[in-house]
């Protein structure tokens, strides 16, 4: 491919991206972190004809990238630099854990190891990889290609998790909101919180904030959904964490259209590296298409007979479902059952437990304030939880999952 031929291709994809991102002005097109001025002279000059907007070209390496990208809006592009980087694979997925899932990664470097660069753009997931020193002929035809999207067909998105109580009053949307408080606000995970009671979910509430009409909107218009409208209808709590949630009026039906979760969620997977869903069992199409399309269940139960009974009809059964993550809230109420009595009515071992703490959890929800940040105890749990997720404050490079949706699915394939 020519250079005017990259040019060309990447002037109509990034057009495509500002389309889609017309309502974020402040993320920006390309930004790049390099150590070296020849490598910088090389990127300006290589992407020179094939960007509308000039690349942010910073001096630094994959660390400052880290950094950076911890506070900051994610660029559509994003190029890092791992020369001298001890553990570089370790270091990318760090990245990979506080950028959006739509950006594209591209890395650079002082080694020519063909191993470094299988691990990096097969197991990480990256874009491509060039190694230096760097020309602005190489630069124009291997960079820019992928910063036109042509890498990007394989599947990508964030990770949906499924939040269900045993039956109500478990304390299912307590956790919830406070798992999702937990991912976007302490681990910096770009995070959005789905309520799908459309008419008396309490997550909006919880988290202090205001309900939004958007929800209902997308779900009677399928067609309509994009990644702009499922952002526009989620509320910001803080850069990293949204809530999509509705208030309905009780005496108003809702023209659901069948197939409009899933739309939903593959819009919303553009845009966040977690979705949890507070979906209550229901026979309502929405809730069924939900729990059904959701990568990791959750089920939260109390130390009550009846609620054990409930959580073993919603417990996926011996069909190749993955086994759900049991969470056991209250765990040492006045008359509840010990975790050795509910592990064997059961059969299986619960994986969280969240102790009894009626006052505090009480207040919390009460001052629409997280749990998490009124009892270590609480927040224990919910770390506990997000670790079963894979969501942790620094995670290995083990194993080969990609870990730029960019190009791979975030998190790997659904749990």
């Amino acid at each position: 491919m020519s250079r005017g031929q990259s040019s060309s291709t990447v002037a109509m994809a990034a057009g495509t991206d500002a389309a889609s991102d017309v309502n974020r002005p402040d993320r920006p097109a390309a930004m790049a972190f390099v150590l070296d001025a020849a490598s910088e002279s090389a990127l300006r000059d290589g992407f020179a004809d094939a960007l509308i907007e000039p690349m942010e070209i910073r001096r630094g390496g994959l660390r400052a990238a880290i950094a950076v990208q911890q506070k900051a809006v994610t660029p559509r592009l994003l190029i890092v630099d791992i020369t001298g980087e001890d553990e570089p694979l370790m270091a990318l997925t760090q990245l990979s854990e506080v950028v959006e899932p739509d950006t594209c990664v591209l890395v650079i470097g002082d080694s020519s190891d063909l191993t470094l660069y299988r691990e990096i753009t097969r197991g990480l997931g990256v874009a491509e990889y060039l190694a230096k020193p760097l020309t602005r002929d190489v630069v124009a035809q291997h960079f820019v290609p992928m910063a036109a999207g042509q890498a990007a067909a394989a599947k990508r998105g964030g990770r949906f998790v499924t939040i269900t109580g045993a039956r109500g009053g478990v304390g299912a949307s307590v956790v919830a909101a406070n798992l999702a408080w937990h991912l976007g606000m302490t681990l910096r995970r770009h995070t959005v919180l789905l309520d799908a009671d459309l008419y008396l979910g309490t997550a909006a509430l919880m988290l202090d904030i205001e309900p939004s009409p958007g929800l209902r909107a997308a779900l009677e218009a399928p067609e309509r959904i994009d990644t702009l409208l499922a952002e526009r209808a989620a509320v910001p709590v803080s850069p990293r964490l949204h809530v999509l949630a509705a208030q309905e009026k009780l005496a108003q039906e809702i023209a659901y259209a069948t197939g409009a979760a899933p739309q939903l969620l593959e819009a919303l997977a553009r845009r966040y590296n977690f979705i949890i869903g507070d979906v209550r069992w229901q026979p309502h199409a929405f809730g069924r298409e939900l729990l059904a399309a959701s990568g990791h269940r959750v089920i939260v139960l109390t130390p009550t007979l009846s609620s054990v009974r409930d959580a073993l009809r919603l417990m996926p059964g011996s069909t190749g479902q993955q086994r759900a993550t049991l969470v056991l809230n209250r765990l040492g109420m006045p008359g509840g059952l010990k975790r050795q009595q509910v592990e064997d009515a059961l059969k299986t071992a619960i994986d969280v437990t969240i102790p009894d703490l009626p006052r505090q959890i009480g207040h919390a929800v009460t001052m629409g304030q997280p749990a998490s940040t009124q009892s270590s105890a609480f927040r224990s749990a919910i770390e506990e939880l997000a670790n079963q997720l894979g969501a942790t404050a620094s995670q290995t490079s083990s194993g080969s999952k990609s870990r730029f949706g960019g190009l791979r699915q975030l998190l790997g394939k659904p749990r």
